[in-house]
């Protein structure tokens, strides 16, 4: 399943261009500080697996206005190299590959 292109953003990382979106509002949980920001990454020129990093920040948009550093294009390139070198392969198709970056995140009560 590929991303839509509406809403994503390219980068370039180490030569390759990809794909990447974050939601602008937060889903319920995120809403609520229940669960941290997430966002999704592709390959651009090429269909294949998706990246899904979780964060350790909650959502910007969040309903308690609760401090959160926003997700940088330089975080995104880094991101993705960690995915790379942990085994995303963004030429192959298959299952999302998840990056959990959430340790450390505390939820709201």
């Amino acid at each position: 399943m590929a991303l839509g292109k509406k809403g994503t953003r390219r980068i370039v990382v180490d030569g390759v261009t990809y794909r990447w979106r974050l939601r602008r509002r937060p889903t319920y949980s995120q809403a609520l500080c229940w669960s941290p920001c997430t966002y999704a990454a592709e390959r651009a020129e090429q269909d294949g697996a998706i990246l899904v990093v979780t964060t350790d920040q909650p959502h910007t948009g969040n309903w308690f206005g609760r401090q959160a550093a926003p997700v940088r294009p330089a975080d995104v390139a880094n991101h993705i190299r960690i995915a790379l070198a942990r085994g995303w392969r963004p030429t192959h198709p298959g299952s999302p590959f998840e990056l959990d970056l959430s340790n450390g995140f505390v939820t709201s009560p």
